[in-house]
């Protein structure tokens, strides 16, 4: 299959489960529809967000997920700050170790830093194909019990005609909703190492074993099949990153994102923005806004009105309550 944008692929795959599942299983005891050897290209995977008012897909988490990896941390206060249901999936209560992706791909406890060795491999020899980035270990299914095997296997890049490529490999996805936040930290992770070396970038193709939807989100999927928008080319362009190298703006959103986190800073945009791209700082806004939520204080008005238009669509669907005023697609 191949798609524009991740809207479509999202609300295509969807279909594909609830309407023409290939088998109906019960891994650890829960009920699901799933199709084998699914796989899908991206032709846009900068376009990486669902625009369906049904789905509600919470952005904050979605980009707390992927500066969480690219902060290369495994701790659970960073991500169970932006989605605590996650805590269920950490053995000790501290640290989540299949899920902490980032801890593979930059390295730590005697794994080495994945990232940089890419980076050089794409350099040295852009016809290369070994430029892989291995997340799955054969240990994790040692460990009786495991609550948290990796679901991703690897992410392969691949330069041609001066483009960055990315394919991913995941053993199990749960199409409802892991898929829209694996798509978008993978693709996020592929457009900042295109960016890092100086090329366009290209496609992404996701992979999957076994790629399900479970009984329990079958109505929430029914629901988002059923919306109008699920059907319709999506109204409002996800944003783009820079050109150039981002690491330095992805360390600075990341040094503010813990005293926002814990409630020790708010965002002042004339403290925090010199010198940081729009993009950046959009993130930020939403980090911000999401501070002001979790900690039981109103959403400033000026800084919700500072949000680009897709941003603030999807924030707005996520938490109605949140911004002041109707937000609408075409908006």
């Amino acid at each position: 299959m191949e798609f524009d944008t991740f809207h479509h692929a999202y609300t295509a795959v969807l279909r594909s489960l609830v309407d023409q599942p290939s088998y109906r299983n019960a891994p650890r005891g829960q009920p699901s529809s799933e199709r084998l050897g699914v796989q899908y290209r991206l032709r846009r995977p900068s376009q990486r967000v669902p625009l369906v008012p049904a789905r509600r897909l919470n952005i904050a988490f979605n980009l707390a997920e992927a500066l969480w990896y690219l902060s290369g941390r495994d701790d659970l206060d960073f991500i169970a700050h932006y989605a605590p249901g996650i805590r269920k999936y950490s053995a000790d209560g501290v640290r989540l170790t299949g899920t902490a992706y980032g801890r593979a791909i930059f390295g730590g406890d005697g794994r080495p830093d994945q990232w940089w060795t890419v980076v050089d491999q794409l350099r040295d020899d852009p016809d290369s194909k070994r430029a892989v980035v291995q997340i799955f270990r054969a240990e994790e299914l040692t460990v009786p019990g495991n609550p948290d095997v990796s679901c991703t296997l690897g992410v392969q890049f691949l330069v041609r005609e001066g483009a960055l490529h990315a394919i991913g490999f995941m053993r199990a996805n749960d199409a409802y909703r892991g898929m829209s936040s694996d798509v978008f930290s993978f693709t996020f992770i592929q457009e900042l190492m295109a960016r890092q070396l100086g090329l366009r970038l290209g496609e992404y193709v996701h992979t999957v074993g076994s790629m399900h939807v479970y009984d329990s989100d079958a109505r929430r999927a029914r629901e988002v099949l059923a919306d109008p928008a699920a059907a319709a080319d999506p109204a409002l362009p996800f944003p783009e990153m820079p050109e150039g190298d981002n690491w330095p703006f992805v360390r600075h959103v990341l040094d503010l994102e813990e005293p926002l986190r814990l409630n020790r800073h708010r965002l002042d945009p004339a403290v925090d923005f010199p010198g940081l791209p729009d993009y950046w700082a959009q993130v930020l806004l939403v980090l911000e806004l999401h501070r002001a939520l979790r900690h039981g204080e109103p959403p400033d008005e000026g800084t919700a009105a500072l949000l680009w238009p897709c941003y603030r669509w999807l924030m707005g669907k996520w938490r109605p309550d949140l911004l002041a005023g109707p937000v609408t697609l075409g908006s």
